[in-house]
């Protein structure tokens, strides 16, 4: 089978810190073209729009939307209305119902849809779910804290209705607890603190429950300075299990149990292609519905105005 034709779509950031790596590593595609205003890629044909790139190369396969979630909409319908496969960054979209639109256009159309979360491919995600199934969980707590001017500088969309400020990155968190965790859990209360001049939330405080009463809380923050914090805590009635690292690293009773390079990235592309080879569609929007619910159930406080100098 030939390499995938695939053009990316938004060369921000996360494009070229892990998007443009792990296309270069992976025989199964051959990026040929990039679409970004602000931005261009030597080695490949480069537009400033996807309306451009579609027109101007017919042949591509496949586009990867690294774009804004509030624009992603248009531009994943446009392309799986062109016939292209659809790969979405994390989160697919601004909201649930657009995913689900998504969803439905890819069944009826050639192309596959691809909603990604790139956080269920750290290294200790599946053996934990595996160390977790034979066990009885009776606490989880999540603690996800990050430093927003240095994994978001200048990014103002971020704080605007669509963005989702703090759970942005906090939605890793929730794509890895809805794949290890065996039972479907919900939001019972939870607060929210927005800076007087966002619209999106900088830290929250989340409490959820499964249908056996397991209570599971979110400790979220935007602020955090120093050392990050990306730990998911589960106490069973065999031991206690933590995902360190944004799930780089499994302790079971605090000793190592797993560990392994970072392969996230490469393995979504490693998942797109087998999708594109089966004009097969994957998309969970579980961690996306935990967001809506928090915006929906949460109380919110307003808190000190953010400024992205600091």
């Amino acid at each position: 089978m030939p390499p995938i034709k695939i053009g990316i779509v938004g060369l921000g950031k996360i494009a070229r810190d892990q998007h443009l790596p792990a296309l270069a590593a992976n025989p199964d595609f051959d990026l040929v073209a990039v679409a970004s205003r602000n931005a261009s890629q030597e080695g490949v044909a480069n537009f400033a729009t996807l309306d451009e790139m579609l027109e101007g190369m017919p042949e591509l396969d496949a586009v990867s939307l690294c774009t804004p979630p509030t624009v992603r909409y248009g531009q994943a319908r446009q392309a799986l209305r062109a016939g292209k496969h659809v790969m979405l960054e994390k989160p697919p979209g601004a909201t649930l119902s657009e995913v689900e639109d998504l969803a439905q256009l890819a069944e009826a159309s050639s192309g596959s849809l691809f909603a990604t979360w790139h956080s269920r491919h750290a290294p200790a995600v599946e053996p934990a779910r595996q160390w977790l199934a034979s066990r009885r969980i009776r606490k989880v707590h999540i603690e996800w804290k990050e430093d927003v001017r240095v994994w978001h500088p200048g990014q103002h969309w971020i704080w605007e209705p669509g963005g989702m400020g703090v759970f942005d990155p906090a939605i890793n968190a929730l794509s890895i607890v809805t794949a290890i965790l065996p039972r479907n859990f919900f939001l019972r209360e939870g607060t929210l603190q927005v800076p007087e001049n966002c619209q999106a939330p900088i830290a929250a405080n989340l409490r959820f429950s499964d249908s056996e009463d397991t209570p599971i809380t979110a400790d979220l923050d935007f602020l955090q300075t120093g050392p990050q914090t990306w730990d998911i805590h589960i106490e069973t009635d065999e031991g206690n299990l933590a995902l360190r690292k944004g799930g780089s690293q499994m302790f079971v009773d605090d000793r190592l149990e797993h560990e392994a390079p970072e392969q996230e990235y490469p393995g979504l592309y490693a998942r797109f292609a087998e999708l594109v080879a089966r004009c097969e569609s994957e998309v969970d929007v579980a961690p996306l519905r935990h967001v809506a619910d928090a915006f929906l159930l949460g109380r919110r406080e307003t808190v000190a105005a953010f400024h992205d100098e600091g």
